[in-house]
């Protein structure tokens, strides 16, 4: 809910300023009448003057602007009085940040002035606005109408009058039924109610009534203005995320003291609240609604762990459809991206790891001579996501530190193919001797290991790697295979092709029991018990040949139409020799279209 800090005291513990102070330079005797006397008109006498001496600087005579201000029950006979017959007279009280008002009451030991404005600053004195307008006669003074005339008016004549001649009362309320706000930190309540520093302007003296006939003492002696209390109602300004505040720079304390720092709730931060904490700034910060209670929380960016702060961003606050705007400071742990979700250039994400593990990102460890520069983007040394390496023509392994099967020569240039039925030597490129010819057919499965010639080691013809690596696949010069042609709408029905997808090839790898395809869907053309999103995803070609290639032959880089089957049991999206695989042509994602809406009953 909206939060309220109490309201307490504004002026305790903070001491007015004023422009004159009886006493200041030298002892000066004054007058004035006792308390009790003279309520109203028709009383009865005035009784005797009380006339003694002020002296700024010494404790039991003086007469200090803090008067005012200390505590009203400890101390109800301390006042401020300033000096003999001034008549014009300024009260300014500054705090040191923002508060908010709710009413002003000053206790006067002096008749009240007959003229006095209280005035109000939001900028630290800079600049000043009317509160309210004191006068005797509103429109002689002022040029304004009475409030007791016409409610509303920033003129009243209500506490103006002389009588009583001592603990007269100038009351000001900041809400009133002229000034009804309903969410009191809405813009046009802050603009009433928030101020940084408050002053009265006393404009003009006037004079008891029992000044008449018979007066001994001189007049000039009763010529002074002098306030017991100043009292200022109001709270902190928390913007409805605090109920309690605390000093702001932490020197001297004093009991009731109403502080200007509030103690931040709703993961907002600032002296007043006026702003998301550092983590949570997925949305715009709001004040608090009063009206309703709504807190208007600030909400925490998903940074994954890997930030200590974020921004608001009203640019990706409007992409998202007003959901979502935090952009992450600072990523650490070798992540990037407005939520720190990807890894930096040179760095591969550990799927054995949660996102929010801070070794989430592993560093590439690509063979530098044997990786490529050129890849699908500049600046990555390997796949982000699986830490494969790029590799030169020829080169395999995921790190790109060996030759292919069937390649030698591993240098700056990659690999060059052996000019042999089967295998090389890496090293000099001279053919094995009694190389057996196998005739495998198209799309077939190399023969198993054992059928080798024993003078053969076996280790030459195992993988040395459980990844034998993908370049393989950007030089289809070394693949051949016989694949499937779009023929009549019947032929094509008759595959009952579980999927048809359009697809681009990201990477391919051998794990020498099987080949994996990492592609991008991009369209579903058609989909089986297996879900296919447009993501990125696996396909499994289900025929490989010895040189690294897979069929049908899969390009990285290309688009492809392509229809196959699929492994219901363990997810997967199968290609062998039955599937269609074809570079992608708009014409023939229609013509597929159409079989699939129309002719495949």
């Amino acid at each position: 809910r909206a939060c309220n800090p109490p309201v307490g005291n504004l002026a305790t513990g903070r001491t007015p300023v004023t422009l004159t102070t009886c006493g200041q330079n030298s002892t000066e005797l004054y007058c004035s009448y006792p308390d009790q006397n003279l309520l109203h008109h028709t009383s009865q006498g005035c009784g005797q003057p009380r006339c003694t001496k002020c002296n700024a600087n010494q404790p039991d005579n003086s007469h200090l602007p803090a008067d005012m201000t200390d505590d009203f029950f400890a101390n109800p006979i301390s006042w401020w009085q300033s000096a003999q017959g001034v008549h014009r007279e300024e009260i300014q009280l500054d705090f040191e940040t923002e508060f908010y008002l709710t009413h002003v009451i000053a206790v006067f030991k002096s008749p009240r002035p007959a003229a006095m404005v209280l005035e109000r600053s939001q900028d630290y004195g800079q600049t000043w606005r009317p509160y309210k307008y004191f006068s005797v006669n509103c429109t002689a003074t002022f040029g304004l109408q009475d409030d007791l005339i016409e409610e509303g008016s920033m003129c009243t004549s209500r506490y103006s009058d002389a009588v009583p001649c001592t603990r007269g009362e100038v009351i000001y309320r900041a809400l009133s039924p002229a000034n009804k706000i309903e969410d009191p930190y809405s813009p046009e309540a802050q603009d009433l109610l928030k101020l940084t520093n408050l002053r009265l302007l006393l404009l003009k003296r006037q004079e008891c009534p029992c000044h008449g006939s018979g007066l001994v003492e001189k007049p000039q002696r009763f010529a002074h203005y002098a306030i017991y209390d100043l009292i200022v109602r109001g709270s902190c300004f928390c913007n409805g995320h605090a109920e309690e505040c605390e000093l702001v720079n932490r020197t001297g304390v004093v009991e009731n003291m109403v502080h200007g720092k509030c103690v931040c709730r709703h993961n907002t931060a600032g002296d007043h609240c006026e702003k998301c904490a550092p983590l949570y700034n997925d949305q715009p910060w709001k004040p608090g609604d009063g009206k309703t209670g709504a807190p208007n929380e600030c909400r925490k960016c998903r940074c994954h762990n890997h930030a200590e702060s974020c921004h608001f961003d009203l640019s990706v606050w409007l992409a998202s459809g007003k959901r979502s705007g935090g952009v992450c400071d600072n990523c650490k742990h070798n992540t990037e991206g407005h939520r720190c979700q990807r890894c930096k250039p040179g760095y591969y994400r550990d799927r054995g790891k949660p996102m929010s593990s801070a070794e989430v990102c592993k560093p590439c460890a690509c063979q530098p001579m044997g990786s490529a520069n050129a890849t699908f983007s500049s600046s990555w040394r390997c796949h982000p996501r699986t830490g494969f390496c790029y590799c030169k023509p020829g080169v395999a392994g995921p790190n790109c530190d060996r030759c292919l099967v069937g390649y030698w020569g591993f240098g700056e240039n990659g690999c060059r193919p052996c000019d042999c039925a089967r295998d090389c030597d890496q090293r000099t490129g001279r053919c094995f001797n009694s190389e057996p010819f196998f005739n495998i057919p198209i799309g077939g499965r190399i023969p198993d290991l054992v059928q080798t010639p024993t003078n053969e080691s076996e280790e030459e013809w195992k993988w040395n790697d459980h990844e034998q690596g993908f370049s393989a696949l950007r030089h289809p010069e070394k693949c051949v295979c016989k694949e499937k042609v779009l023929g009549s709408v019947a032929d094509f029905c008759q595959m009952k092709y579980a999927y048809v997808i359009k697809a681009r090839i990201l990477s391919a790898h051998d794990k020498g029991t099987h080949a994996e395809v990492v592609v991008k869907v991009k369209k579903v053309l058609k989909s089986g018990k297996v879900k296919i999103a447009r993501s990125n995803r696996s396909i499994y070609p289900e025929s490989w040949t010895n040189r690294g290639c897979t069929c049908p032959i899969l390009n990285p880089g290309t688009d492809y139409l392509i229809a196959g089957q699929e492994d219901s049991r363990t997810g997967k999206l199968l290609v062998n020799m039955n599937s269609l695989v074809k570079p992608w042509k708009a014409h023939l994602g229609k013509q597929v279209s159409d079989i699939l809406r129309t002719g495949c009953k």
